[in-house]
Order: structure tokens, then C-alpha cells, then sequence
């Protein structure tokens, strides 16, 4: 496999678009009660989430792959990630309001449905993502162990 020379902050942030996309295919929303049955991302407002996964991996491959996002590559990043939380934000209050938007009847959503754990997922790597760009979370750097004192 060739190696792709990123700097650590696109490595991140790649990663962190990869966990959400897999997250889009998590239930986001399950059944309560006995009847079962559950949904994922890939509808209604999680295909916000969707569109900002792709724009945080394109943002990662685009300029100067091996420094920190800069300039108009930041703004990018930071909008993929913005939307990856919105997407996921919407889709909670849609389902916590009990909004169906099924096209004319209406169902109390949320005494039928409970959000999943791709729908948190999401959510949190979308926050966090943009918390990381912002610089609020910060990665421990690796420091070489000092070398031991000769007496």
C-alpha cells in the first residue's frame, strides 16, 4: 500500500469522516415495543450527514496534502463537519418531535420510534470534528522518553 503522506490533522479528520460513514448504516432510529424494526442514515436529513462526509474527504485531498488544512481547505473541512452534525441534529429533532413527513399522515414518531446509536455516533463525530478544526480538542503529541540521567 503506498503511503499517503497526509499530515496528522487530515489523517484525523479522514478517520473521523470513515467512523460516520459507517455510522450512516447504523440504525439510527429502532422500534420500541415488540414489533421490531429499525433504520439507518441514509434518508431524509442523515443524507446531509452523507453529503458532509464526502466534502470533509475531499477537503482532505485537496492542496497541500502533508500540512494542516489551511485557508480555504480549513473552511471546507469545517463545513463537512458542520454538516455531518447538522444532518444528524435534524434527523434527532425530527424523530423527538414525532415529524414524519410521510407525505400527509402523520405518526407520533417518538412513541413508535427511539433514536439509534449511528444517529449519536454521527452526531458526536460531527461536534468533535469541528471542535478538533477549531483547535478545543487537542491530539497528545508522541515525545521521545528523555534519556536517563548519567551520575
Amino acid at each position: 500500500m503506498e503511503n499517503l503522506n497526509l499530515h496528522k490533522q487530515r489523517l484525523y479528520a479522514l478517520i473521523a469522516a470513515g467512523v460516520a460513514l459507517i455510522a450512516l448504516f447504523l440504525p439510527w432510529m429502532a422500534a420500541k415495543g415488540g414489533f421490531g424494526g429499525s433504520a439507518n442514515g441514509l434518508r431524509s436529513w442523515g443524507l446531509i450527514s452523507l453529503i458532509g462526509v464526502g466534502v470533509v474527504a475531499a477537503a482532505t485531498f485537496m492542496g497541500n496534502k502533508t500540512s494542516a488544512y489551511e485557508g480555504q481547505n480549513r473552511q471546507i473541512a469545517l463545513g463537512g463537519f458542520a454538516a455531518i452534525g447538522l444532518g444528524a441534529l435534524m434527523f434527532l429533532v425530527r424523530i423527538l418531535t414525532g415529524s414524519s413527513g410521510a407525505g400527509g399522515f402523520r405518526v407520533k414518531w417518538s412513541s413508535v420510534f427511539s433514536p439509534g446509536i449511528g444517529l449519536f455516533l454521527t452526531l458526536v463525530i460531527g461536534v468533535a470534528g469541528l471542535l478538533y478544526l477549531l483547535g478545543y480538542i487537542k491530539v497528545p503529541q508522541n515525545k521521545p522518553p528523555a534519556p536517563p540521567a548519567t551520575p
